[in-house]
């Protein structure tokens, strides 16, 4: 059967389901009226690349081996670092499972498609510069039939990079208008190509991921969501919240648009890569490694804003400024909330000795434990996780050492300040590890809470959609509480052979540089989007 996977990336529930009492999203409640709906536990650390990593393989991290949107790689001279791509993704995909099997699937703005997969149908990733996008299609032939198409501007699918930091780093206030407008836009466009081959070039497999829900909930949380809301608002408050409305509103009949032209015979599946909520601390965790003795800043400083250029020539050689022979722990990014150890390859070499990994690690998990609010004695750091604790499977050692869940669920910091803690003027939109699932179709039960299901479950459920077996070494599991019980009678969940190994893992990943001018730009785009500083 016809299966659509429509992603909403970063959906949460405590927005959405205001949206659907105030007559916002009419489309999806009836929607959830007419199907199932749960709560989806993200990756262990709730960030884009790891969790629709998981949502298209049905396995963890520890299996599938991206964390982050870049991996370090330790030399004695320092650390050097890796853009992630598809060809890291060292297990084998939904799009490849189904395209072996004589299934044709399309999928579009999902991250790690670039370089796109060759399968039976068509790939438009996310995440890639517009000078490049021509070639980032699949099949090539695709792209000039894109273009061509009437209402489309390509320009708009890759992401504004001006746009983009400004989002980040704050808009003047006459600047929010436009930025909501163009993320409206660029959803637009993503639908535009979607109607095309829904019209054209019809899949059993359609996958398509909308992300200005992520961008608005980042840039203007607090004016989107009804609990903080202010009571009263001020004349640009209300205003700017009535434009954020409208992006939703807009992205209700997007998919009313999708399931009407579907037609009654197929089915359809929206989730989220994680939740998201409010976060008011600004953890300088560098700063507090440094004022701990883990870590020592080179002798320029830390690294400080430059122009793309200049990061990416800072990317090629060792990440930041930051005296590698006297550090023996560190934050590579924002988005990983990760700190990882420096262990001594041979006697003498920069990091600790092996024989002392056990002992330092537990001490700074420790020491990451008692770090308090000094104003209100309260923990910062509500849990620290071990890698073999929070990634287990074969890819375990790609992972930071320790993984920090902050009390407010908020990222990191990696850059230098006066003091370790700060307090934003105003909450800031952040990650949070439960998401969305919601499922509707025939031979989907209506009306129906399910109870949490893990981001791995994902994947079986679109197996078993599209009348495919489930392999064994898929981690999920199939939620058979989503299913009519008279479909599972009819057609019993069918466990067969392992996946076919992914052309990733028999790679070798000591490259100490980057791959391509490509990733030069992405790089930018990701530090422009705060993943990176």
């Amino acid at each position: 059967m016809k299966t659509f996977l429509l992603g909403l990336d970063g959906g949460t529930f405590s927005i959405l389901d205001p949206l659907m009492d105030m007559g916002i999203m009419p489309f999806l409640k009836d929607f959830v009226a007419n199907g199932v709906r749960g709560e989806l536990l993200s990756t262990p650390n709730p960030l884009t690349p790891p969790a629709w990593t998981s949502v298209a393989t049905g396995r963890s991290p520890g299996n599938h081996g991206i964390f982050d949107f870049i991996r370090p790689e330790q030399t004695e001279d320092g650390i050097y670092i890796k853009l992630q791509g598809s060809r890291d993704v060292r297990c084998e995909t939904l799009w490849s499972m189904a395209s072996r099997q004589e299934k044709r699937v399309a999928v579009l703005n999902f991250p790690l498609t670039y370089p796109p997969p060759s399968i039976a149908g068509i790939v438009i990733p996310g995440f890639v510069p517009i000078r490049h996008l021509s070639r980032a299609v699949y099949p090539p032939d695709f792209y000039p039939r894109m273009k061509a198409l009437l209402g489309l501007n390509a320009q708009d699918l890759a992401l504004d990079l001006d746009l983009e930091k400004k989002g980040i780093q704050g808009l003047p206030e006459e600047e929010y208008e436009e930025w909501i407008r163009f993320h409206i836009r660029r959803d637009q466009h993503w639908l535009t190509l979607l109607r095309y081959i829904m019209e054209k070039e019809p899949c059993d497999l359609t996958a398509i991921v909308f992300d200005g829900t992520d961008k608005l909930q980042h840039l203007a949380w607090r004016l989107i969501d009804p609990s903080i809301f202010p009571a009263n608002p001020t004349q640009w408050e209300a205003k700017i919240h009535g434009l954020c409305l409208d992006y939703f509103r807009q992205l209700d009949g997007f998919l009313a648009e999708i399931v009407s032209m579907a037609g009654p015979e197929a089915r359809f599946f929206i989730v989220s890569d994680h939740g998201f909520g409010p976060a008011s601390d600004i953890f300088y965790l560098n700063v507090w490694l440094h004022q701990r003795g883990y870590l020592q800043w080179g002798q320029d400083g830390v690294p400080m804003d430059e122009d793309e250029k200049m990061l990416a020539m800072r990317m090629k050689t060792q990440y930041g400024l930051i005296d590698w022979n006297k550090t023996t722990a560190y934050a590579l990014t924002p988005s990983s909330n990760g700190i990882y150890i420096r262990v001594s390859r041979v006697p003498g070499a920069p990091g600790i000795p092996p024989e002392q990994y056990e002992p330092f690690r537990n001490d700074l998990i420790n020491a990451l434990l008692d770090f308090a609010d000094p104003e209100t004695g309260e923990p910062i750091v509500s849990r620290v996780l071990k890698r073999e604790d929070a990634f287990p499977g074969t890819q375990m050692h790609l992972a930071p050492d320790l993984t920090l869940v902050l009390r407010d669920h908020g990222f990191i910091s990696i850059l230098n300040s006066q003091a370790p803690l700060k307090r934003r003027k105003e909450p800031k939109g952040m990650h949070r590890p439960e998401g969305i699932f919601m499922a509707s179709g025939r031979g989907i039960r209506k009306g129906v809470v399910v109870p949490q299901l893990s981001i791995i479950d994902v994947c079986p459920a679109l197996l078993y959609s599209l009348d495919l077996p489930i392999p064994e070494d898929i981690e999920g599991h199939l939620v058979e509480e989503v299913f009519e019980p008279s479909l599972l009678a009819l057609k019993p969940s069918l466990v067969r052979e392992m996946t076919m190994g992914a052309v990733a893992s028999s790679r070798q990943n000591g490259e100490p540089s980057l791959a391509s001018p490509d990733d030069e730009a992405v790089l930018a785009r990701l530090k422009a989007l705060g993943y990176i500083e």
